[in-house]
């Protein structure tokens, strides 16, 4: 079925959004100053009182921001930076609309033969070109597109065209080169807005090479180990006594929706982190409400909406393998099941129903009445989540201005810090070789059960891998992966800044652990050496100025 202009810019402009009644107080911001909490909440470190992280899917840096801040204004939103806004470490600039610098003209993907006929310099995706093939993001891929650092292997590495999953008018005649292209301002204008208003880094790094599951695991762990896989699979690698390292997409153990060979994972995630220090939390999925009926009768698992057009069809809200906490059974609420408390008890240990595991629908339902949790994971439904082949950027858009608006009415905004994140670039062309922080170190060379691609059959660079807490070295880890985006929305974000700190996914993590002063997560995850994200915020502003940003969710341009 494929989705008709009308129905696909109807879709565009949903909003979903309501009249929120809440209340709190306003603080002080001082940096690093403990302040007192609501209720029974435990103390903070920073005056950010609600993390709220919108993790996104399969987007590198260059694919969103390549030419930031300057937009060819060609087509789609326009986009005109402020005087002064700084400019980021990405493919080059526009002069009169047409892009200027070596990385755009003279790419060396475009030189390197080995990429055949799809050898192309980047290019400019346009406003009408937003929905796009799925690329080839798989662990050892990713690596091999690196070139030993070479950044030149992109098209015949990972680049996809025409495929069984994709109608090759959607590669846009570029074949597998279409993993060279990007948007800019004109496209992804919300995301370009709030870099404007609010703190972009640009050295940011998926912990790991890998696929979609791998990110969410880093992103609440900082660990893809240890994994129990129901059945052998090369997804799971260097397996000792059952228990081996992620670098595919699985999906959970028990959750009612999963399907095919499953993960159990083992060791600790923040939620545990949290309900140890009595913090309240939750994890929000689009589709994870199986008493749900979609207006095209859909329910259960099997929920759907329409996707973009290049999936031909809709696609199902909830994924399991995009499911944060569902691969522990600490955390996990295996039947989805409903929650025993109401919106306002939301995400804490009063609701031993849902076990910290609600519907995106619940977040909004909580907001509402006055409930935000003090930490909250986001997933939109997967037509929204930005995932190539059956969602896009003006989807994605459509959820990210949803939920920043809501939160922005709110007076907890005053307190609040919204992380937008992504799981893994798609393969999508990055310039940016990735330092590697964590290696390999096999005994015999030619064990190449790791998966690992970097410099050689079962390598990754010279750095020795970080160990369990039995000192055991961990395989399967080659990290840091491709560079993607990351940005911060708060009151206290810095304003039009771009941070060039060294971080990763399991930075979020590390936020969360020190500001609510728990423990790390130990068993060797990045959580110990993961960057800090404190450049990126100004503790010295006001609470009361609490700067706000509304944009139209269907544009991206402001209201």
């Amino acid at each position: 079925m494929k989705l008709s202009r009308k129905t696909y810019a109807a879709l565009k402009e949903r909003v979903a959004a309501g009249a929120l009644i809440l209340v709190v107080a306003a603080v002080l911001a001082w940096p690093n100053l403990v302040r007192a909490q609501p209720g029974d909440q435990p103390p903070t470190a920073t005056p950010i009182r609600h993390v709220v992280v919108i993790f996104q899917e399969n987007v590198s840096f260059d694919h969103y921001f390549a030419t930031y801040p300057l937009a060819a204004n060609t087509d789609g939103s326009t986009f005109n930076p402020a005087p002064g806004t700084p400019g980021v470490n990405g493919l080059g600039t526009l002069v009169a609309g047409e892009p200027a610098g070596v990385l755009l003209t003279d790419n060396p993907n475009a030189r390197n033969p080995a990429n055949g006929a799809d050898a192309i310099n980047p290019f400019r995706l346009s406003h009408a070109q937003a929905s796009t093939c799925d690329q080839d993001h798989n662990y050892g891929h990713e690596q091999l597109a690196f070139d030993m650092g070479l950044m030149d292997f992109f098209p015949g590495s990972v680049g996809v065209g025409a495929s069984a999953f994709c109608d090759s008018a959607f590669a846009w005649g570029k074949g597998k080169g279409l993993v060279m292209g990007y948007f800019d301002g004109n496209t992804v204008t919300a995301l370009w807005n709030y870099a404007q208003h609010f703190a972009l880094n640009d050295n940011s790094y998926g912990t790991t090479f890998g696929p979609s599951t791998p990110g969410l695991l880093n992103l609440v762990a900082g660990n893809t180990y240890p994994a129990t896989p129901s059945a052998s699979t090369a997804k799971v690698v260097n397996i000792k006594g059952g228990r081996g390292t992620l670098v595919g997409d699985l999906d959970p153990s028990g959750d009612k929706c999963s399907s095919g060979v499953t993960i159990q994972m083992g060791g600790r995630n923040i939620g545990d982190l949290l309900n140890e220090k009595g913090i309240s939390w939750g994890s929000f999925m689009g589709g994870f409400d199986l008493t749900v009926a979609n207006s095209d009768g859909s329910t259960g698992c099997a929920r759907q909406s329409p996707a973009t057009p290049a999936n031909g069809g809709p696609v199902a809200d909830y994924i399991p393998h995009h499911a944060f906490f569902q691969y522990w059974a600490s955390t996990a609420n295996p039947n989805h099941t409903r929650p025993s408390v109401p919106p306002g008890l939301y995400g804490t240990s009063a609701d031993v129903g849902a076990n910290h595991e609600y519907d995106i629908h619940d977040f909004f339902d909580a907001l509402a009445v006055g409930n935000l949790p003090a930490v909250s994971f986001l997933k939109a439904p997967a037509n929204m989540d930005g995932h190539v082949g059956y969602s896009d950027p003006l989807l994605e858009q459509v959820f990210l201005v949803n939920v920043i608006n809501a939160l922005q009415r709110s007076p907890l905004w005053r307190s609040t810090a919204v992380f937008i994140n992504w799981d893994d670039s798609d393969g999508w062309y990055d310039h940016q070789m990735s330092p590697i922080i964590n290696g390999s170190a096999f005994a015999n060379p030619s064990d190449t059960k790791n998966s690992d691609q970097l410099n050689g059959a079962g390598k990754c660079g010279a750095i020795a891998p970080m160990r369990d807490d039995g000192g055991q070295p961990i395989q399967g880890r080659c990290g840091y992966g491709p560079r993607i985006p990351l940005l911060v929305v708060s009151p206290f974000a810095k304003e039009n800044f771009v941070d060039h700190t060294l971080t990763d996914q399991s930075s979020i993590l590390r936020f969360i652990e020190d500001n609510w002063g728990t423990e790390r997560i130990g068993n060797g995850s990045f959580d110990a050496v993961a960057g800090g994200l404190y450049n990126m915020f100004d503790f010295h502003r006001p609470a009361s100025e609490a700067r706000r940003l509304f944009l139209n969710p269907a544009t991206g341009m402001k209201e």
